[in-house]
């Protein structure tokens, strides 16, 4: 199925004109202060309200889940209650985390059966936009909608709650009537080639919501990709105002929007600061395809009494790294449809084109697909790591470091221009070699992979250890 903007537009507009909008995810507050969140399936509706609902695994029956919002160093508590036909567990993205609570399952965690819970118990060290995911067999749970945003207010909040707005993208792949593709979850083709892509855009699991902005007052909207692969390229110029974070962490400075597309790659973040004007209605566009289109509308309330001027964030503490001491490592990926295969392994076998249709393993790091029984480095903690990281491969890939933040040391040919943020997710050009570094200070087992869900799946992840 493929939606034109025309389709956008007219199943969008009906939706809002009618209120008809996604159930909306509840926060359920145990007696013990845990946060319930219960994953399991829900029908909705995500293309028109005359077309099919759609069969979901949301958390408290919405999609995104529910926002979940603590001040800087409070401890988030949840329980997670599976009600799904099969295991699965939480990770808190970008979140450093204690290593016990990450969610990996197979590494940090066991997966959590049907009919089973688990008690997530973790201190939030950094203000930020940050949000969590299912992570296991995320190809598909995420693209089902197990995810929701988790947002780490600082101790005094820069910003009224009125004026914090979070916007969560994803995209869903649709068949002919409108419902959720279900039959097309596990293809090969999406697997070797660029990730499974959607044909239709939601934000806050609707069509072309309207959201209220005050006039003259200052507004933060944090973006999040919750997309499984696609690349977003977004219009922030309607907006205008300034970048202001990324992935959770606060610029040097605050920046003019990007001219022309902003690139979101699959779990990363961005923080504006809006300050709008009266006279219009404001709007976010999505630009990647050959139709660009509005993903979302804003609508400008009068001026209110007080005019707000742009608040600064202060920065998290991260720790700097040191790069006359650091230990050096080269990560090269390899495989995927026109790139190159020969000599990757998996279960410490040839990887030959039989074993890569019966295994679905097609991706390799360092010449090894799947995840590997050794780690890819171990350190001691403090130790500066400058990892070196290779794209030998025909697509883009958004490698992402649990636990850790890095700094972007060098970019042979940047798709999004180094601001000097601190990131945990970085968008790889094909054919391209970045250097990134941190300081390895949290202990135990991390997940280092791509956020294209499917390469992932597919063969491309790793782990290091932190001793």
């Amino acid at each position: 199925m493929r939606i034109s903007r025309r389709d956008f537009l007219a199943g969008a507009g009906s939706s809002a004109c009618l209120g008809i909008l996604p159930a909306a995810a509840t926060m359920a507050l145990a007696d013990d202060g845990f946060v319930e969140l219960t994953a399991g399936p829900s029908l909705q509706k995500i293309y028109k309200e005359s077309g099919p609902a759609s069969s979901l695994w949301t958390y408290n029956g919405g999609v995104p889940g529910p926002e979940i919002r603590v001040k800087r160093g409070e401890r988030v508590k949840v329980r997670l209650i599976n009600q799904l036909e099969e295991p699965t567990s939480i990770h808190w993205h970008g979140v450093r985390i204690d290593n016990a609570m990450d969610g990996v399952s197979g590494l940090t965690q066991d997966a959590v059966p049907p009919g089973e819970t688990f008690e997530y118990d973790f201190v939030a060290p950094d203000a930020g936009t940050y949000w969590y995911h299912a992570h296991n067999k995320s190809w598909q749970q995420v693209g089902r909608g197990l995810y929701g945003p988790l947002i780490v207010e600082e101790e005094e909040p820069a910003f009224g709650l009125d004026q914090d707005l979070t916007l969560i993208l994803d995209d869903w792949r649709l068949d002919r009537e409108g419902a959720l593709d279900l039959e097309s979850f596990g293809s090969l083709m999406d697997w070797s080639h660029a990730g499974r892509l959607g044909n239709w855009l939601t934000v806050n699991g609707a069509s072309l919501p309207r959201f209220d902005l005050v006039a003259g007052a200052a507004h933060r909207v944090r973006l999040i990709n919750a997309s499984n692969a696609r690349v977003l390229e977004q219009d922030l110029s309607d907006l205008g105002g300034k970048l202001i974070a990324l992935d959770g962490q606060p610029l040097k400075e605050a920046m003019d929007v990007p001219s022309g597309g902003f690139l979101m790659g699959p779990g990363q973040r961005a923080d504006l600061v809006v300050v709008p004007a009266e006279g219009r209605e404001l709007a976010l566009r999505e630009i990647s395809g050959a139709d660009p289109f509005d993903v979302a509308r804003f609508v400008i309330l009068p001026e209110g009494t007080v005019r707000a001027s742009h608040p600064t964030l202060m920065a998290n503490v991260l720790p700097e790294p040191d790069l006359t001491s650091a230990r050096k490592l080269v990560l090269d990926m390899t495989g995927g449809a026109m790139g190159q295969m020969a000599g990757m392994t998996h279960g410490g076998e040839p990887l030959t084109r039989e074993r890569m249709r019966e295994t679905g393993q097609l991706w390799g790091l360092n010449g090894v697909a799947g995840m590997p029984e050794v780690p890819f480095f171990r350190t001691s903690s403090g130790e500066t790591v400058l990892l070196e990281i290779v794209n030998d491969t025909a697509f883009p890939h958004a490698m992402h470091t649990h636990g850790h933040h890095f700094r972007i040391v060098e970019q042979s040919r940047a798709m999004v221009e180094d601001t000097g943020a601190f990131r945990d997710t970085i968008l790889v050009a094909a054919g391209e070699t970045v250097r990134i570094a941190f300081v390895a200070d949290n202990p135990g087992k991390w997940l280092l992979h791509c956020h294209m869900l499917e390469h992932a799946a597919a063969g491309m992840m790793t782990w290091f250890e932190v001793l």
